[in-house]
């Protein structure tokens, strides 16, 4: 008798502590990067001014992304963006990277509007590269999906730039 319920508990217990296993599992949820699902590898600043900071002092260029998760556009251009290897790789190796859900305070990274997706570029010496823009009049600074190379076209250029003129 002794015996059974010890069997029964025993069951009772390891039933229960793996359903708590599962239940800690589901909780724990992978920590969120700052990539926001635009590029696991890429190495990403948290904020505009520490962006700043580490383009002076790397003299790379900030590659700056306005988007938000809401937005179809947005999430199309991202899902791109994470897939081009090219781009990735520049992004990683070329560039200090940040992208913002939110408008900064800086007005220069929005000369004309406040939409998004919008990517801009800095230089070290901390100027917003007006000369670095997609192909819409309306939107300077809007890519789509199918902007991609004019995207690589404008990194290469926002490169060449910082060695033809610092």
């Amino acid at each position: 008798m002794m015996s059974h319920s010890a069997l029964v508990l025993c069951l009772l217990f390891i039933t229960v502590s793996s359903n708590l296993a599962i239940a800690i599992k589901k909780e724990k949820r992978p920590p969120q990067t700052l990539s926001r699902g635009w590029g696991d590898d890429i190495t990403w600043v948290q904020t505009y001014e520490e962006g700043l900071f580490h383009t002076q002092k790397s003299n790379k260029p900030l590659m700056v992304i306005h988007h938000l998760e809401d937005c179809q556009y947005c999430q199309a251009l991202k899902k791109v963006f994470a897939q081009n290897k090219e781009i990735q790789e520049m992004a990683q190796n070329n560039f200090i990277m940040l992208n913002l859900m939110h408008e900064t305070t800086d007005k220069n990274l929005s000369p004309d509007g406040q939409y998004v997706p919008r990517i801009m570029f800095v230089d070290p010496s901390l100027t917003v590269r007006a000369d670095i823009t997609g192909r819409y009049s309306n939107r300077l600074y809007t890519y789509e999906p199918q902007d991609l190379p004019l995207l690589i076209e404008n990194m290469k250029k926002a490169l060449k730039l910082i060695q033809s003129e610092l």
